[in-house]
């Protein structure tokens, strides 16, 4: 039976249903249920502007977009968001789609810290951010009725989740530090790992290696 939160309508095909086993088994309760939360916002957030998109392709780039954070990844040193979308890509094309379908949902992982411009590619790329942050910034909330964020909320909840997201994200990022220059997540490590220090955009110019 097709499962439906809020009105929408979670993919049911093969793919989808191996994500969703894929995703609950290594990310834990914490980012399985934001995941899906993504989701519903960015498909609530795609019903509300209209757009049109591919349900399949929006649901893996919402379900993979935190892998990196796991501890798969610890010893990774490239950035988070290029792991998920990495890992995304690889099992999209094992299940046979297209190289622009797994060009799509890699962009859509890759890009969803970059604030301004997934909202000019692809909708399933704006969604994914659009829905990542719609729950964990509470952007574009005032666009969704009460009613309908509390039955997406009722179906996935989110207990404690602005320290536990905060939590995830420095645990996902402390050991690749350098990784997180020229992206939010510096705000993060400045806050809660100790020592941390910002790699400063002026300092890499004027010390570069160019003589004048």
């Amino acid at each position: 039976m097709t499962e439906r939160i809020a009105g929408i309508e979670i993919p049911d095909s093969g793919l989808a249903n191996e994500a969703t086993e894929l995703i609950r088994d290594t990310t834990g309760p914490l980012l399985y249920a934001h995941s899906r939360r993504v989701f519903l916002f960015g498909s609530l957030q795609g019903r509300r502007l209209e757009l049109a998109y591919d349900p399949e392709l929006l649901y893996i780039g919402a379900m993979f977009h935190d892998m990196g954070l796991t501890e798969g990844y610890r010893t990774s040193q490239q950035r988070f968001e290029l792991d998920g979308a990495d890992a995304a890509r690889d099992f999209v094309r094992r299940h046979g789609l297209s190289e622009e379908s797994a060009r799509i949902v890699w962009t859509s992982i890759a890009l969803h810290t970059t604030p301004g411009v997934p909202g000019r590619m692809e909708p399933e790329v704006a969604l994914v951010t659009a829905g990542v942050e719609f729950d964990v910034l509470g952007m574009g909330i005032d666009c969704v009725p009460t009613t309908v964020r509390d039955e997406v909320v009722a179906a996935h909840p989110r207990p404690d989740f602005k320290r536990r997201i905060l939590a995830a994200f420095t645990e996902g990022n402390v050991h690749r530090p350098e990784s997180t220059f020229g992206n939010v997540n510096a705000d993060v490590l400045a806050h809660f790992s100790p020592g941390f220090v910002r790699t400063d955009f002026v300092d890499v110019i004027e010390k570069s290696a160019w003589p004048e």
